[in-house]
């Protein structure tokens, strides 16, 4: 009886029956509801992303030019390989491709988790394929699903010209930079300018990417274009014309290329042009384009010569006697002397308080005037006039002739060197308890003085040109799509603190530097043209001393001012000046005016007199 009673009636089973029937018509009828309505779009977006594509269209990057129209910097043909991330979940292609590319799977997992901008767009993984890589993907691409490849343009340098000391190069942007304003809308994996003009101008040598939509099957093969949606068109980077004369920069690297270590700097002192730039040891920029392996990466970077310093830029260096000129004038300013006031007779030093300071010429020069000082380079000279002056009162000529601040060259990531003064001395040794002999070393380019190639040759081209100083600057002009070019104007930066009459004075030492019979640069007189400069000799307390000089030629009216240093190298007159005066002589060799003659007579030139030679 309990069992019968137990049992269901057949019309409680058809009312049960009919509730589960019910039940899933309502779970299939939501089911569909909310996959036809509330789902609608976000499938739809699905099903769209598995069947198109969205492709970056990379424009061309702007090429660099120099003055007379040469390629300096040019874009090359190259292949990147990249992996759509949603594909690659759905189909595991990562064993064959880290067979094909040569990167293992978590490396390439790494990639894609870098340059992924969404899951169904694609992440580069490998740069500057082989053609042979990518006949292998177009050939087996039912192997490769979610695989793709690109043609990119790579940036392709000059070789053998040192042109990466200004052009810098270009890399893969960052994470960190990604998070800066600067790079807001730039893709993931996207290469832009790192170092030196590719990163000062990189907005306008980038361009502008654009997009196009690509029909795939389900296995990823391309069927055609998408017409549902019109490509966006990519504008292409801005071309930049440099006032380097790629013939001066390359007399520029033959001349320093054998003594390793070293920068120069080239200006037209008449607008601020920069003629040449080369800091050395030199880097094949090349080799930033790609993705750089951390091995060769690690092996640059600790190479005890530095080669990623630019020299002209980040060199800091004390400017040995090259700075006596300036010292000179600020005393001539001053009125603390004129250009015929003689001091304590130069004996090998001079003994100052409980130190004895000497002059690089043991056996010393006796009495001289001014100009006769600057000629000889001699150190006790201007240890008295650096005494008359004060550690403040040079420093505040050094101020308003550019040093201890950025010159202004439209180059990234200048440094300001380090102007001394008694607040920087309070500082460093405490309030009052440092000597005033420090002022002795300052006045002849030692001690804490440091400057930068750039403010050096920008300062003597003041002294070339009246005492009017032009901001340097690489970047002649710039070409823009569509539009006509944009000439650079020259720029006045500032004004040397010197009068007519103490110009003529310091020219009159540059003159005679040369020139003079005593001169410390007398052995690279021209037969052609005059010569103006100074040499100098800095102290380096970790190896040989620093070689310096700074030469201006025509003298008369100076077309080029060059600066150059050579580390380790010895005396300034030595080195650094003949090195000089074969880049003056590769300028003056392309005037028109003087090139038949020093042709005609350049096997009878006079040879390098050195004899006496000395800072």
């Amino acid at each position: 009886m309990r069992f019968e009673r137990e049992k269901l009636t057949v019309s409680e089973r058809y009312h049960y029956a009919l509730a589960v029937a019910v039940i899933v018509v309502f779970v299939c009828v939501g089911g569909l509801i909310k996959l036809q309505i509330f789902q609608h779009r976000q499938l739809a977006e699905m099903s769209e992303n598995n069947r198109i594509r969205v492709i970056p269209i990379l424009p061309k990057r702007g090429h660099i030019l120099d003055r007379e129209g040469r390629v300096i910097v040019d874009n090359r043909p190259s292949y990147t390989v990249s992996v759509i991330p949603m594909e690659e979940v759905r189909f595991r292609t990562l064993p064959q491709l880290s067979t094909l590319i040569g990167f293992d799977t978590t490396h390439i997992r790494e990639r894609i988790k870098t340059n992924m901008v969404s899951q169904y767009q694609p992440a580069a993984v490998r740069r500057d394929v082989p053609f042979e890589t990518i006949a292998v993907l177009e050939e087996q691409y039912e192997r490769f699903p979610g695989v793709t490849y690109q043609m990119e343009r790579v940036r392709q340098y000059v070789p053998g010209a040192g042109v990466e000391a200004f052009t810098g190069y270009v890399g893969e942007v960052s994470d960190a930079e990604l998070k800066t304003p600067e790079f807001e809308y730039v893709r993931p994996g996207s290469m832009i300018g790192k170092k030196g003009l590719e990163k000062k101008y990189d907005r306008l040598l980038r361009g502008q990417e654009g997009t196009a939509y690509i029909e795939v099957t389900s296995s990823g093969q391309i069927i055609s274009e998408f017409e549902g949606r019109p490509p966006i068109k990519a504008v292409p980077g801005s071309d930049l014309t440099l006032s380097i004369d790629l013939d001066l920069q390359r007399a520029c690297v033959k001349a320093l290329d054998t003594f390793g270590c070293g920068g120069i700097v080239a200006m037209d002192p008449r607008n601020g042009e920069v003629l040449a730039m080369v800091s050395f040891p030199e880097f094949d920029a090349n080799i930033f384009s790609g993705v750089i392996p951390d091995s060769q990466w690690q092996e640059i970077a600790s190479d005890s010569s530095h080669p990623l310093l630019n020299r002209p830029l980040n060199g800091l260096y004390p400017p040995g006697s090259t700075i006596k000129l300036l010292t000179l004038g600020a005393a001539l300013e001053e009125g603390a002397m004129n250009s015929n006031t003689t001091f304590k007779p130069c004996i090998g030093g001079l003994q100052f308080g409980n130190r004895f300071f000497r002059c690089w010429n043991p056996a010393g020069h006796g009495i001289t005037t001014a100009v006769q000082a600057v000629e000889r380079s001699c150190d006790v000279y201007f240890y008295q006039v650096g005494a008359l002056l004060g550690v403040d009162k040079l420093s505040h000529y050094f101020e308003l002739s550019g040093f201890g601040r950025p010159s202004g060259v439209d180059l990234p990531n200048e440094d300001t060197g380090l102007n001394p003064n008694s607040e920087y001395y309070n500082r460093r040794y405490g309030e009052g308890r440092w000597s005033r002999g420090l002022v002795l070393n300052n006045a002849i380019g030692q001690g804490e003085v440091l400057v930068n190639l750039f403010q050096l040759t920008q300062f003597y081209c003041g002294l070339a040109n009246n005492g009017v100083v032009f901001r340097p600057h690489v970047v002649r002009m710039i070409h823009h799509p569509d539009e006509p070019p944009e000439m650079i104007r020259p720029e006045v930066a500032f004004n040397l603190p010197f009068s007519k009459t103490t110009l003529a004075t310091l020219k009159e030492g540059l003159r005679l530097v040369v020139e003079g019979a005593n001169g410390t640069a007398r052995g690279i007189r021209s037969r052609f043209y005059t010569i103006g400069g100074k040499t100098g000799t800095a102290e380096n307390p970790h190896g040989e001393n620093h070689s310096w000089f700074v030469g201006l030629a025509p003298l008369e009216a100076p077309e080029i001012v060059v600066a150059a240093i050579v580390e380790n190298a010895g005396h300034g007159s030595e080195v650094a000046a003949p090195m000089v005066a074969k880049i003056i002589d590769a300028y003056m060799l392309k005037k028109e005016g003087i090139k038949q003659i020093m042709l005609a007579e350049q096997g009878d030139k006079k040879a390098v007199d050195t004899t006496g030679a000395g800072d």
